[in-house]
């Protein structure tokens, strides 16, 4: 009978994206618990597979219709899904961009539905530039702290927009779903296309080996002014279970939350800090507007290749970490992209982080994983 009892509490979770950087903290969090079955999906396995009878990989191109549907088909009675991935093939705010986006969601949805009659939970990660356009910063947006009710932003092609759109349509009454819209996210994965600290990480690297100073080169507003919140990848993942498995609020209808640390900071403030745990030179001016990463680091793939050999990383390449034009933007926001955490702190999730001991957590994670050295 005990046995009996544990099958039929037993919670099974499809996380899509478990490579990324929530991701693998979803999967750790929940195989940890032993109520929950675990089926990751992505193209690629991590190089440090996850181990656990709680837990199978799926490799799967869900843009092929075809092969979601063959992989997909052994899933049945589905309770949970989280949805942490996105097609990053086509430039944001683009159409091709938002149909890639669509296309992969509606496929996944098409293999698990028909399976799935007991599915409870949809829990979909956006960001918070829901609330604001980068093709047109100055497009209505006024506000500086953004909460779940504000408007969305004007881009015709945002794909977070699309998304949202497209659960609400396959979902109806059938499950409850959550959308989650994180700040800058900070964690350690190598199969994420915008990784801050993966980013760092590389340029501290190339600094200490080519004894350069590590300096912040973006525009003055952004380095001595609250930019951004910044989320922790350890904070949305439990921001997404909590949501998927609280009893005391109501997701029929579909419920949005900003997933943020909490504290604000600024890069002047972190920065050095930043640049004591890498181990580099740190100048007395730290800014120099002038610099541009996309630029000063187009050269440098070599560069990181020695240290890979040198240091005894795994093996990668230096876009596998590090996105140089995604840390210039980040570095040179037209707009600020900050929120109000009320809601959630309001319904009982409480968790906070500080953003500086995040960022520093996570060169312990990319050391330990030796993806930095």
């Amino acid at each position: 009978m005990a046995s009996d009892k544990s099958q039929r509490t037993q919670s099974v979770a499809v996380i899509f994206g478990v490579t990324g950087l929530v991701g693998k903290e979803l999967a750790k969090r929940l195989i940890s618990k032993s109520e929950w079955k675990v089926y990751g999906v992505a193209r690629r396995p991590e190089i440090a597979s996850i181990q656990s009878c709680n837990y199978r990989f799926i490799s799967c191109d869900l843009l092929n219709p075809s092969d979601t549907q063959q992989r997909m088909s052994s899933l049945r009675n589905v309770t949970h899904v989280f949805w942490v991935t996105w097609a990053t093939q086509f430039p944001l705010d683009s159409p091709e961009c938002c149909d890639q986006n669509k296309a992969m969601m509606r496929n996944a949805l098409d293999a698990i539905l028909p399976n799935s009659p007991s599915l409870k939970h949809f829990s979909l990660q956006t960001g918070m530039k829901h609330y604001v356009s980068l093709q047109n910063p100055l497009d209505g947006q006024q506000v500086c702290y953004y909460n779940e009710d504000c408007p969305r932003a004007s881009d015709a092609y945002n794909f977070y927009h699309h998304l949202e759109d497209l659960l609400k349509e396959k979902l109806a009454s059938k499950a409850g779903w959550s959308v989650h819209r994180p700040g800058l996210l900070i964690g350690s994965s190598r199969r994420t296309c915008y990784n801050i600290m993966g980013c760092l990480g590389v340029y501290s690297s190339i600094c200490k080996h080519l004894e350069l100073p590590f300096v912040f080169g973006g525009t003055r507003e952004c380095w001595e002014e609250v930019f951004i919140d910044g989320c922790d990848a350890g904070l949305a993942a439990e921001q997404h279970i909590w949501a998927a498995t609280s009893e005391s609020v109501s997701f029929a209808n579909g419920q949005a939350f900003n997933s943020i640390n909490g504290p604000s900071f600024t890069w002047k403030e972190v920065w050095p800090a930043l640049g004591e745990k890498f181990g580099v030179r740190v100048p007395e001016d730290m800014f120099l507007e002038d610099q541009w990463f996309s630029k000063v680091m187009a050269d440098k793939k070599g560069v990181w290749r020695a240290i890979v050999e040198k240091e005894g990383l795994v093996q990668t390449e230096m876009e596998d970490l590090a996105n140089w034009d995604f840390l210039d933007i980040a570095f040179r926001c037209p707009v600020k992209m900050l929120g109000t955490r009320d809601k959630v702190d309001r319904l009982g999730f409480t968790m906070q982080c500080k953003t500086l001991d995040s960022m520093l957590n996570s060169v312990d994670c990319m050391r330990q994983e030796k993806l930095i050295p």
